[in-house]
């Protein structure tokens, strides 16, 4: 199950309009008051067994980011809130359609986002319209997990419940990496770098307690960098297209959904049948346009470089996370730190 992760401290900043600013701040303070220590969950015999291995697996997880991958973990995830629905809150994104771009939004503190949350549906239905008159492709998904960057105790939610043992230790550990390392206006590499910590982070952990899960979670992570060099292809195609002067707009359109085919088939004859694990199975029931794409390569983007620096430190997930922890802070362009770490080791 692919986890897309709301930051709630974007709802909770002050750039948008008042009744949005109060709604958000509403939902996060019902979040916040159902808050339950895990430890007591765990201890209680009326908490259901599978709910207290869940739970039991949650801090387990959360140790072990801390001690063994040093992550900033604070007080996140060390209590359990239930929610009144399946579901977090809606994000959506948004694209030019003939160029690929995204519509972004600006918010204190976290910069340029390209997407924005919203706790009800009517209200989401009614920004896609907006946009959509605008003339841009629009992608409305759901969440059930997020990050407030550290600034309040993030608990875990109920929706995360239904993943299994693998997707919910990798979501605990991406979403305590948001902790660690947020670079303002960078959200695909904080958001790919979080999803590469958390694939590898998965792995560590599983692979010194289940022989099972931890083969799980090697296939799992086999099949996000295939999926990431699919999807760099795909991308690299439009970017190509939306280059081209000899086509005007309605030219490009046109040439667009060409490629969007040809991305199908490959993905279907190419693709998942090198899936070792679960795959990523939702991208053929996705409407292909730019915001559905740009949407997943937000978790994507160059995790090959990500995974050049961790096997040029021998495998080390540690130093490999501290040290684009420190090139990346504060960078204008944190891939390109990240590059130069590949060459200062290679010399």
């Amino acid at each position: 199950m692919k986890r897309f992760t709301l930051l709630l401290v974007v709802l909770l900043t002050g750039a948008c309009s008042p009744g949005y600013v109060l709604r958000a701040g509403y939902e996060e303070a019902k979040i916040l008051r159902r808050r339950q220590p895990i430890t007591r969950m765990v201890a209680d015999p009326r908490t259901p067994p599978a709910q207290r291995a869940k739970l039991a697996l949650v801090l387990e997880a959360r140790g072990f980011a801390q001690r063994e991958l040093k992550l900033d973990v604070g007080d996140s995830y060390t209590t359990f809130s239930q929610l009144d629905s399946d579901t977090l809150a809606l994000v959506l994104s948004a694209a030019h359609r003939d160029r690929f771009a995204p519509h972004t939004w600006w918010f204190p503190i976290v910069g340029r986002v390209p997407y924005k949350g919203f706790f009800s549906e009517e209200k989401a239905r009614r920004e896609i319209a907006k946009l959509e008159q605008r003339g841009l492709d629009t992608y409305l998904r759901p969440t059930s997990a997020f990050s407030t960057l550290g600034w309040f105790n993030d608990p875990l939610v109920s929706p995360l419940l239904r993943y299994d043992s693998v997707s919910l230790a990798n979501t605990v550990i991406h979403e305590l990496f948001h902790n660690t390392l947020y670079v303002p206006g960078q959200a695909a590499f904080n958001e790919s770098l979080a999803n590469f910590v958390g694939g590898r982070g998965a792995i560590q952990f599983f692979c010194a307690r289940d022989a099972r899960l931890c083969e799980q979670a090697r296939n799992e992570w086999h099949d996000e960098m295939l999926f990431g060099g699919f999807l760099s292809q795909v991308v690299g195609e439009l970017e190509a297209l939306y280059a081209r002067r000899d086509l005007d707009r309605q030219g490009k359109l046109a040439a667009r959904e060409e490629v969007f085919a040809r991305a199908r088939r490959l993905f279907a004859e190419g693709i998942r049948p090198r899936f070792r694990g679960r795959g990523v199975g939702s991208f053929e029931r996705l409407p292909l346009n730019n915001a559905t794409l740009i949407s997943r390569r937000l978790y994507y983007q160059r995790l090959d470089l990500f995974e050049r620096v961790f096997q040029r430190y021998g495998g080390n997930l540690q130093h490999t996370i501290a040290e684009i922890v420190r090139v990346a802070r504060g960078s204008r362009d944190p891939y390109a730190e990240v590059e130069k770490l590949i060459s200062a080791t290679a010399t």
